[in-house]
């Protein structure tokens, strides 16, 4: 590393700012790039990290020293009543790095680009988004009603402006009125990505979840848990719990499933995609773990894709239903199983092919492997 040397003060470049006179050291945050893809996304910084490094002030403001930009961040408390992380929502070029400075003054207001909340007022519903897709899960009142479903339905957006508070009081959202709709069909299947397990070749439903408790809310990361009461599978009983964490900017959700199985220890579990009566495009990658559907146009409403990603490791085999595509893998009894779910829409002008669906996917799986490097110097 260069070292130059004034009066007396060391300035190490890009890691360490010494104030020369005054003998006092300005502590900087370096983010590299491992990989040869542009990346914007949140990384987290743990809270003691960041206390030992600039104190304990309440008001800051972070700051991209090489373009003079404000960086917006978010306290993550994880569901506990103090900070655990900071998370920082970065721009980072293909195999470069950034230097973040913090000051302390009054920081710009951070638009909320996340959002989720349970929805009495439509069924029990559990419902999520960001500023580019939204999701929910269906709760215990739509049990047994016609119009019940059972997996994860996905709304299509083109809007960066949060909906669901909107869409849920006009009660038309399967209409398009300029910001998207939901058209997308999950009927008696896992619809955009569910989980469940899977035994003598059946999906072994459970009810739908019981309780909710919202981690963290926003501005630019939701994260919530849904609990099921135990269920039968084969002779073995089972109880879930989901988690699903939701970045600002991102089509896949984070999906940290946790099973409590009686018995043995293992559960052969799979990963749902409901399959629509026209051929689409499919991508099936077992090593590598990946899964994309880019389904046939549904009507005059567009194109919808879906994709699931393994955070580690391999699926252990595909199969298919005629209602729904399968994603094989095993779940172990109090280990949490990591994977990745979400999708996005043709008119929303960002991924408008199969081709460019499928580019991201295997771009968002590389990320997983290479995650940006935080260093506080």
């Amino acid at each position: 590393m260069h070292k130059t040397t004034n009066l007396g003060c060391l300035l190490l470049v890009y890691t360490l700012l010494t104030a020369c006179g005054t003998g006092q050291r300005k502590q900087t945050i370096v983010i590299s790039n491992p990989t040869n893809q542009d990346r914007h996304e949140l990384v987290a910084i743990p809270y003691a990290e960041w206390t030992g490094a600039f104190g304990t002030e309440s008001v800051f403001k972070i700051v991209d020293a090489s373009r003079g930009l404000e960086i917006p961040y978010q306290l993550e408390t994880k569901g506990t009543p103090s900070t655990q992380h900071i998370l920082l929502e970065v721009t980072v070029p293909a195999s470069e790095r950034i230097m973040l400075t913090v000051e302390k003054s009054v920081p710009a207001p951070v638009r909320a680009r996340t959002y989720a909340r349970y929805v009495p007022e439509r069924y029990d519903d559990f419902a999520w988004e960001n500023d580019v897709v939204a999701f929910r899960m269906y709760g215990k009142a739509l049990e047994g009603r016609p119009d019940d479903a059972h997996g994860l339905d996905l709304w299509s957006k083109r809007t960066t402006d949060l909906v669901v508070d909107k869409w849920y009081a006009n009660g038309d959202y399967h209409t398009d009125h300029g910001e998207g709709m939901d058209y997308y069909s999950v009927g008696m299947t896992l619809g955009a990505g569910d989980i469940a397990p899977f035994t003598d070749d059946t999906i072994v439903f459970s009810k739908h979840y019981r309780q909710y408790e919202i981690v963290d809310n926003g501005p630019l990361r939701s994260t919530f848990k849904l609990t099921y009461e135990p269920w039968q599978v084969g002779t073995r009983t089972v109880s879930v719990t989901k988690q699903f964490t939701l970045d600002a900017g991102s089509q896949l959700n984070r999906v940290d499933v946790t099973y409590s199985v009686d018995g043995e220890g293992v559960l052969p579990v799979a990963i749902g995609v409901a399959r629509r009566e026209q051929p689409g495009n499919l991508m099936q990658e077992e090593q590598a773990g990946i899964f994309g559907y880019w389904e046939p146009e549904i009507g005059n409403h567009g194109i919808t894709g879906v994709g699931v990603i393994l955070e580690k490791g391999g699926f252990s085999g595909f199969g298919e239903l005629s209602n729904q595509y399968l994603a094989f893998t095993e779940a172990t009894e109090g280990t949490p199983l990591t994977y990745y779910v979400g999708g996005a829409w043709n008119r929303g002008g960002t991924y408008t092919s199969a081709e460019a669906w499928f580019d991201y996917l295997h771009a968002f799986k590389e990320r997983l492997a290479s995650p940006l490097n935080v260093e506080i110097n």
